[in-house]
């Protein structure tokens, strides 16, 4: 319970942190709020106040939001999650503490604001397999695809979401393709975006497409090996 207490706190003071600090504090309140998968209307009640006080706040119609009131959303979130048995405050406890395989996960990064799907896909030389690039994301994770499936169980899977699902995931060195889609699909988070490395668009299994356009994915090919991936995001060798 102590640690669980410890746990909360500091992923409060990242969430208010992030969200205080942004340039678009709505966004960004938007993105901890589907992350915990809280609808509009159970924050507004958790906090007293109305579906549209909370939504033109995200849209930026409303003032951006001061500490305090920040305060009060974060602690609505986490709150509404511990009422549910803190599945999601649980999920962000490893990646708070650091605990990465780095054969499994290459790279992890986080957005502070939202950056287009489609500008994203074009930095590191992707192809569309199926969906729509008309989408944002806050984040993205290199993952060996092999060692993912054979090493992670569902839970840890997981954890390659890092703090939001609104990310795409980097599948590296993949046969077919049919492996990492399988996983997501039999796991209850989903990206906004797969891509799958080291594979062109004509070789990926059939099942990938289907699988994708059920979960409502973006599926992406690159040939770009990955190292030059990482180094194209980070902007540095």
């Amino acid at each position: 319970m102590e640690r669980g207490s410890e746990l909360r706190n500091h992923l409060a003071e990242k969430m208010a942190g992030e969200i205080t600090l942004s340039d678009s504090p709505g966004k960004v309140l938007k993105k901890w709020r589907m992350s915990f998968n809280i609808p509009q209307g159970v924050l507004s009640e958790r906090l007293g106040v109305s579906p549209s006080v909370v939504s033109d706040y995200e849209s930026g119609r409303r003032k951006s939001p001061g500490t305090a009131i920040v305060g009060k959303m974060v602690d609505a979130i986490l709150a509404l999650d511990e009422d549910s048995g803190g599945k999601y405050i649980r999920k962000f406890a490893k990646i708070i503490h650091g605990e990465f395989e780095t054969d499994v996960i290459y790279d992890i990064h986080e957005y502070p604001s939202p950056v287009s799907l489609a500008d994203f896909a074009e930095k590191i030389g992707c192809r569309l397999l199926c969906g729509s690039l008309n989408q944002q994301i806050y984040g993205y994770t290199v993952i060996n695809s092999l060692n993912a499936i054979m090493h992670l169980s569902s839970n840890e899977f997981n954890r390659i979401y890092g703090w939001s699902t609104e990310r795409a995931l980097i599948f590296a060195e993949v046969s077919s393709g049919k492996s990492p889609m399988v996983a997501i699909r039999v796991t209850p988070f989903k990206p906004r975006s797969v891509i799958l490395q080291g594979i062109p668009i004509e070789e990926v299994h059939p099942l990938v497409q289907k699988l994708a356009e059920r979960d409502h994915i973006t599926v992406l090919c690159t040939d770009l090996k990955v190292e030059e991936i990482i180094t194209r995001l980070r902007g540095e060798p």
